[in-house]
């Protein structure tokens, strides 16, 4: 079998597993947020942290709600990791630096998991557990929460209640995330994937020395990895190393596992929004989008020039020989268009233009279809934008499932698309314009460029991925990175919440002859328009300085 016809066909298994969990996985999620009653553990959690579940909230409490648990986690996290020289479990490691330990619990917590150090000579098993693994179910239930609220926001009609912060996020943790997490830890342990708290081990001898390889529970934080599109691996090389992921079927069940929730929420959306034809409306947008991601990248990556990479299949260096150039490429971009940001592969080691389709995906800002609950609520938002660039065009009112899109709607939507765009540029080019920073690239020129273009892309739209050759641990690049990541996962979703409050308090407008049919494929359309030209060349004159100069050049 050839390499490409391999590729394509592990395309349409994919594609075929997430079909098929689609409705069932979206319409549980969509009850789970709607229901009523209250598990037996949720009444336990409650009581604990003194939250009244059915108590309404509006956009300001539920967002208060949302930085304050955040806020809290970093603290905690922060302070585990800079006491771990003291705690059971460390294997033996040194407490964590101040400037890497603030910048990995940024990182956590903002459901971004960029990591600057390397995973198994740095973390011990309790900052690996009771630390890590735990924010990758919280912060992904954080962002499925404010995406309800949003959801809610269109939902609801003349009240600026959008549910409760608490219950939304216990509830996503506790009858989505974690049963459907330890399902999958079992299948990984199954195929391969150890999961254990064994110390350090040498691993035969070399010239020159051994290596040395530590275990840990890999499966279970593995499988909450990719399902909460958080990225953070247990070792350094991520899904690329064999104990996070052995074989080309994990490899293949991870990428399943890091789309499902965000390509079910659309269904998720349709169902609480009261049209489920709305649902398949973003859900065709989300996966117009990635599939033609996926079909570049294969493209650039299998018919990249070269006698070297045709005897080889394809442009195979920096990706396994196990999983090949299709498989890598299908990872690389469901990884950077949602916000995953884990690699089977070394994005840095892509083709010139493979690179720079891996750097579009997140600056296209995560959407297709994004991260658990950030994807969704990033395509509405751009979507407004799309429902009022058609008023414009014809003359009428803006109106999105039966709400007005006026002057307040339209300035929280445009501050939402322009935070990270200027996170991303401004860090960058203060970057390139120091003295000391540049010295971190291993790579001159469009390359180098590149190489830090990525890291602050990356960090802004909370994917996690590196582009490989920074050395992005030193004082500069950790403080910010960090300062990066906070804004830009919290301030899009200050401007989330405020438009949901805003929608809430509206009265719903009856469908009439004149109403833009936004459940048609001409929205779509629209949609992948507005997507492409709003966000994409926000970033044109940057990607001309670096992927695709160095793509052009080859």
């Amino acid at each position: 079998m050839s390499p490409v016809l391999a590729g394509v066909l592990q395309l349409l298994a994919l594609v075929a597993a997430l079909a098929l969990v689609h409705v069932p996985a979206g319409t549980y999620m969509a009850r789970v947020y709607s229901s009523a009653r209250h598990l037996r553990v949720e009444k336990w959690v409650y009581r604990c942290i003194g939250a009244d579940p059915d108590t309404e909230m509006t956009w300001t409490a539920y967002l208060r709600g949302t930085l304050a648990f955040s806020v809290v986690g970093v603290l905690f996290l922060y302070l585990l990791m800079r006491l771990q020289g003291v705690l059971p479990g460390s294997l033996g490691f040194a407490s964590v630096g101040p400037a890497q330990a603030f910048n990995t619990a940024v990182s956590f917590v903002t459901n971004t998991n960029w990591q600057s150090y390397y995973g198994e000579q740095t973390m011990g098993h309790v900052v690996q557990t009771a630390g890590l693994a735990v924010q990758n179910f919280l912060s992904a239930a954080v962002g499925m929460a404010v995406a309800v609220a949003l959801v809610r926001g269109f939902a609801r009609a003349r009240t600026g209640d959008l549910g409760n912060f608490w219950a939304d996020l216990v509830r996503g943790t506790v009858r989505i995330l974690l049963p459907a997490a330890a399902v999958a830890a079992v299948v990984l342990v199954a195929c391969g994937v150890i999961q254990n708290f064994s110390g350090i081990h040498e691993v035969g001898q070399f010239t020159g020395g051994s290596q040395q390889w530590n275990g840990g529970a890999v499966a279970s934080q593995e499988a909450i990895k990719e399902l909460g599109t958080n990225g953070g691996g247990y070792f350094n090389a991520n899904s690329a190393h064999p104990f996070e992921n052995p074989t080309p079927f994990t490899n293949l069940f991870e990428i399943f596992l890091l789309l499902v929730i965000p390509f079910s929420l659309t269904r998720t959306f349709g169902v609480m929004a009261g049209s489920v034809k709305q649902g398949h409306a973003i859900l065709a947008t989300m996966f117009t989008i990635w599939l033609g991601f996926v079909a570049l990248m294969m493209w650039t990556e299998f018919a990249h020039h070269g006698p070297a990479l045709q005897a080889a299949g394809g442009a195979m260096e920096g990706k396994e020989v196990r999983f090949g150039v299709g498989s890598s490429s299908i990872f690389a971009v469901s990884t950077t268009l949602t916000s995953t940001g884990a690699v089977d592969s070394f994005h840095s080691s892509f083709t010139g233009l493979g690179g720079g389709i891996a750097m579009l995906g997140m600056m296209l800002g995560e959407i297709a279809p994004g991260g658990t609950g950030s994807g969704l609520y990033g395509m509405l938002v751009l979507a407004v934008i799309a429902v009022f660039i058609a008023g414009l065009m014809v003359g009428r009112t803006p109106e999105y499932l039966g709400k007005k899109i006026g002057a307040r709607e339209m300035k929280l939507a445009a501050c939402y698309i322009l935070v990270t765009p200027a996170l991303v540029l401004v860090f960058t080019a203060a970057s390139m314009a120091l003295p000391t920073p540049p010295r971190s690239m291993l790579n001159p020129g469009a390359h180098g460029f590149s190489e830090v273009l990525y890291a602050y892309a990356s960090a802004a739209n909370n994917n996690g991925s590196a582009f490989a050759g920074l050395n992005a641990n030193t004082d500069w690049f950790n403080t910010t990175t960090g300062v990066a990541m906070l804004l830009g996962r919290f301030l899009p979703m200050v401007f989330v919440l405020a438009l949901a409050g805003s929608l809430a308090r509206q009265q719903r407008i009856p469908v009439t002859a004149g109403t833009l049919r936004t459940d048609k494929p001409l929205f779509t359309g629209l949609l992948v328009g507005a997507v492409l030209i709003i966000t994409g060349l926000t970033y044109f004159p940057a990607l001309a300085l670096g992927p695709l100069a160095e793509g052009l050049a080859s």
